[in-house]
């Protein structure tokens, strides 16, 4: 499937992007072509495989949460910008 101008402006437009005449002529050959990948798979005969199945037997591995010293506060500030009490002083970002 060959996507058009249209197509990849309308998907900029979406994902808030502003591209120029050679990105978009870029992006057009990029996504026709990972649309044509999708045909390909599309062709696979997968009626006797259920949605869900997975090739291997996965199961999730979980570790144990250890504790660790930290760093000195005083290594921590060394570089902050603005300090108040050791802690960072930050901009309010709600009022």
């Amino acid at each position: 499937m060959q996507l058009s101008k249209e197509d990849v402006l309308r998907v900029a437009k979406l994902a808030r992007l502003d591209l120029d005449e050679q990105e978009i002529e870029r992006f057009q050959s990029q996504l026709s072509n990972i649309l044509h990948h999708f045909s390909v798979l599309s062709e696979v005969d997968t009626a006797g495989i259920a949605p869900t199945s997975q090739p291997f037997d996965t199961k999730n591995i979980m570790r144990k949460d250890l504790t660790a010293s930290s760093l000195p506060t005083a290594q921590i500030l060394l570089n902050a910008p603005d300090l108040q009490d050791d802690s960072f002083k930050v901009k309010a970002v709600m009022e």
